[in-house]
């Protein structure tokens, strides 16, 4: 039988998407891709679901798009089918929050899944690496997009022109990752961090993701107007009432997303 090319397991409030291709170390093809965008989207609709997890194995996040595939494919194939658009961004499309718990290499792709989502969580033996220019290639998934967003213009040209390889310390250095953990810890730290995120109301989770996402497509003076309406829209919603409430009266508030 074949494998399934993503696995899905709910915990309790947080779905949790695990990258299946062990003996391609999980290189993308369009049966993974599909397979994700579906798996994302089904938990991004699930309103029992408040925050997604994605994560591969203890050897391998992600080593990029398969090669086997890609070596005989003309520019028309890739044209014509719209590659990587078509399935590679569904992850644009979901507003729950999504945390991407990288261990050992994220490569090519395989990054920039990574960079997609919205808190990256590291294993300390990870590794980040962008190496399409040694096919004549280059970053093509928002590498050479996101990257110099996270990182800076310097260190972005130096990843994606030389293919080096940057070490999980050095990643959390240069704001590529948000937190690096010990290996052995990923998956407990990264399920407690979804869970406490499943916990928030999840409307004003999606309004911050779409305020933070804005500050990269908005001026300064767009980006604040964009934050303080969202802020203003928070005082129509019964979770910030019951927030504030609860505050004031000293308990856990009990949040409907509402």
């Amino acid at each position: 039988m074949q494998e399934q090319p993503v696995l899905i397991e709910r915990i309790g409030r947080v779905g949790v998407i695990r990258l299946n291709r062990p003996k391609q170390m999980n290189a993308f093809n369009d049966a993974l891709m599909d397979a994700l965008g579906d798996a994302l989207l089904a938990f991004d609709r699930d309103e029992g679901i408040g925050a997604i997890v994605i994560t591969g194995n203890e050897k391998v996040f992600a080593a990029g798009a398969d090669i086997v595939a890609m070596a005989s494919w003309s520019y028309m194939d890739v044209y014509a089918s719209n590659f990587i658009t078509r399935n590679w961004e569904t992850i644009r499309q979901v507003r729950k929050p999504v945390i991407a718990a990288v261990s050992g290499i994220a490569m090519g792709g395989g990054c920039e899944l990574a960079l997609a989502c919205d808190i990256l969580i590291a294993a300390d033996n990870a590794r980040f690496a962008l190496p399409e220019i040694k096919l004549a290639l280059l970053p093509g998934a928002g590498g050479t997009q996101r990257l110099p967003r996270a990182i800076g213009k310097a260190k972005a040209m130096d990843m994606c022109m030389s293919g080096r390889t940057m070490s999980a310390d050095e990643a959390e250095r240069s704001g590529l990752v948000s937190r690096v953990v010990p290996a052995e810890s990923l998956r407990d730290e990264s399920l407690a961090l979804a869970q406490t995120l499943a916990g928030y109301s999840a409307p004003a989770l999606m309004a911050i993701k779409e305020s933070v996402n804005r500050a990269f497509e908005a001026s300064l003076t767009e980006g604040m107007l964009f934050e303080r309406r969202q802020l203003h829209s928070r005082f129509a919603s019964e979770d910030a009432r019951e927030g504030m409430n609860a505050f004031l009266d000293k308990r856990p508030a009990d949040f409907r997303h509402r």
